[in-house]
């Protein structure tokens, strides 16, 4: 560089901290999104009926409750949402991300996105 500086005009200055304030806005508006949702995610241990059991990445063995209203979807290659699955497409070994509902000292689950069981 040659040690001059480039000012920059009063309406583009503004304009340059109104994009960061928006950008600011919306990555605060993506973060809070889920409100008192939680995130489990990790490998399903064991399945029931009632509520599965999901060994996270750092080793804790978390429970998650089964409601009639919990939403099951698989993510494959055919959608970028994932296919609308039901409970019975469950197997032990897959990798889940499970958004729940806190409820005392349950977690009672609204989704379960899960990917198909790898063959090795």
């Amino acid at each position: 560089m040659s040690g001059k500086r480039v000012e920059i005009k009063g309406g583009a200055m503004k304009a340059r901290i109104a994009a960061v304030m928006i950008s600011l806005f919306m990555i605060a508006v993506a973060v809070t999104a889920h409100g008192n949702k939680k995130h489990v995610m990790g490998i399903l241990q064991s399945i029931s009926a009632e509520a599965v059991t999901v060994k996270t990445g750092d080793g804790k063995i978390v429970t998650v409750r089964l409601t009639a209203t919990t939403m099951y979807v698989m993510r494959d290659a055919k959608s970028a949402d994932g296919t609308p699955a039901k409970f019975s497409d469950l197997t032990t070994g897959q990798r889940v991300i499970i958004h729940a509902t806190p409820k005392g000292n349950d977690l009672l689950a609204d989704e379960v996105k899960f990917a198909p069981v790898t063959q090795h």
